[in-house]
């Protein structure tokens, strides 16, 4: 996937949960663990949710916003692949699986959060700190839920 605009960035986001969420359903099937069968279904279900949601950014940004050049940092700093999902999760517990995925999605936020730092027009710079705010928010749901999981 070629990066070079906000709208870019967005679809390779899109691309990135769907992925992970992919991955984490493909996991639940092959981990033993009751529990961590059950937040990995939880969090692939979430994934699919924040999908829809970077989704809606997309299809109802501003156009100016979306069309904002950010290629100067992609040939820095390349956007990470998606591949194939070698059942990372398979052999994981529920605490190794929530740090993994709390990983993951830093390094969205960080992407974001650089991306603010460079971006002039204040379009950009509004559409980046909504959507960092909701991967935020929304890491922190999927937490909540986590230690609510492991206290039954």
């Amino acid at each position: 996937m070629q990066v070079e605009t906000i709208r870019d960035v967005l679809n390779w986001t899109v691309s990135f949960h769907k992925n992970l969420k992919d991955c984490l359903k493909h996991c639940a099937h092959l981990n033993k663990d009751e529990r961590a069968r059950m937040i990995l279904n939880y969090l692939a279900d979430h994934e699919g949710s924040l999908a829809r949601i970077v989704q809606g950014f997309v299809n109802t940004a501003d156009k100016k916003a979306l069309n904002t050049w950010c290629y100067d940092y992609m040939d820095k700093h390349p956007i990470i692949k998606h591949g194939h999902c070698e059942s990372p999760y398979q052999e994981l517990d529920m605490p190794h699986i929530m740090e993994r995925t709390v990983a993951n999605h830093k390094h969205v936020i960080e992407l974001f959060e650089h991306l603010y730092s460079r971006v002039d027009t204040d379009s950009a710079k509004e559409l980046l700190e909504t959507i960092k705010g909701v991967e935020e928010n929304e890491i922190k749901r999927m937490v909540q839920t986590a230690n609510r999981f492991s206290d039954m």
